[in-house]
């Protein structure tokens, strides 16, 4: 696929690659303040999902180190005012700020612990667009001490539907663990195709022979952006809180259009 850098994996790991002559820088975050953006930001909400249920609004699970925004996972001291074991920050866009779609990159560091679950990744701007039908574009997610990161695409095609494998919705790409990476996804109107560090991971093409009522490619329109810290659930499996807190390191975000 045309647009990506070919450098080495190393040699990549503490810069964008998005060639000038493919794609418009148009917006980016760098962090630079000591709070939050929030006519951008504001902080995940607490759900019942694995993803989520133990997302706070505890401002030590947040912070600014740096020129870098700092979320962390921490075990809860204080169970009387708020009964979930850990606590973990996140952010997200959602009704603020939708991404075109383009080419979205996210530069992070990721802290390992067991139980640890780091993530970016976008969701339908429109929240009339329920899930899974609208989608769901995951750039990054990362399990307990892995030297692997996930890039996956979900929808009703491949959760309701179970078809995974016909295109195969997500694939692995080693990461440098103890560094930086740069994490992304460029969004076509005929596939997604995700990368780390500029090196291209896969393609998840869409079926044009499919009707749309089976929402096998619904992801070009406008998404928001989650980054969060979680700790534990299903896929990741029991958090080992000896080794808390973990922090994930976020130095910029980035968002890219086709130029003209």
């Amino acid at each position: 696929m045309k647009g990506l850098c070919l450098a080495a994996l190393a040699a990549t790991a503490m810069s964008s690659c998005a060639p000038e002559n493919e794609w418009k820088l148009v917006w980016e975050e760098n962090f630079d303040s000591a709070a939050i953006d929030t006519a951008v930001w504001s902080k995940t909400e607490r759900g019942t999902a694995d993803w989520n249920d133990t997302q706070s609004h505890d401002e030590r699970c947040f912070g600014f180190r740096d020129g870098k925004l700092i979320l962390r996972g921490i075990v809860n001291d204080n169970l009387e005012a708020d009964s979930a074991q850990h606590l973990t920050g996140g952010i997200w866009t959602k009704g603020k700020k939708a991404f075109a779609p383009g080419r979205i990159e996210v530069r992070a560091k990721l802290n390992a612990a067991r139980g640890a679950w780091p993530a970016i990744w976008l969701l339908p701007f429109d929240e009339k667009v329920k899930w899974p039908n609208g989608g769901e574009i995951d750039i990054m997610e990362r399990l307990n001490h892995d030297t692997v990161v996930y890039q996956t695409s979900h929808s009703y095609y491949t959760h309701i539907l179970g078809k995974k494998n016909e295109p195969q919705n997500f694939s692995t790409i080693a990461i440098n663990p103890d560094e930086f990476n740069t994490y992304g996804v460029d969004m076509y109107p005929d596939s997604l195709v995700f990368h780390v560090n500029g090196v291209r991971n896969f393609a998840y093409p869409r079926r044009a022979e499919l009707p749309d009522s089976l929402s096998q490619f619904p992801y070009y329109q406008p998404m928001y952006l989650l980054i969060d810290m979680q700790l534990g659930g299903a896929w990741v499996g029991e958090v080992d809180s000896t080794e808390l807190p973990v922090e994930m390191e976020v130095d910029w975000v980035r968002h890219y259009v086709k130029s003209e």
